[in-house]
């Protein structure tokens, strides 16, 4: 099995900043694009932004210039920096991965893993 873990979420006021951790643990061979995602209530989940294997990354237009993504291939882990975070970012942030697991060699199996969630609060 493969799994993601979400850490770092928590209560921040308007214009402060946070932290989010997401680790890949389980029968890992590789993994591909790595990504956060959001959903506020009442509201579809969106996309904040992606990194590919080689480091190349994307964000959502609400988040340019405040929010950054990296990744730790060794520790198989992602981050999103926020900064600058306004009311409008409050949300559950997921975790997402695109995962080549290994249950037993030679078979490789593609996954899209989800993590569970944490809630990002932001106070005005």
């Amino acid at each position: 099995q493969v799994q993601l873990v979400e850490s770092g979420g928590g209560l921040v006021q308007a214009g402060g900043s946070l932290r989010l951790s997401c680790e890949a643990s389980g029968s890992i061979f590789s993994i591909n694009a790595m990504g956060w995602y959001r959903q506020a209530p009442g509201e579809q989940r969106e996309l904040v932004a992606g990194v590919r294997s080689g480091g190349s990354t994307k964000n959502a237009d609400s988040v340019k210039g405040r929010f950054t993504i990296s990744r730790d291939n060794a520790k198989n882990t992602v981050y999103l920096h926020m900064h600058s975070l306004k009311p409008a970012d409050a949300a559950v942030y997921y975790c997402a991965a695109g995962v080549v697991a290994c249950y037993g060699p030679p078979t490789l199996t593609d996954l899209g893993v989800w993590g569970h969630g944490t809630l990002v609060t932001v106070s005005s």
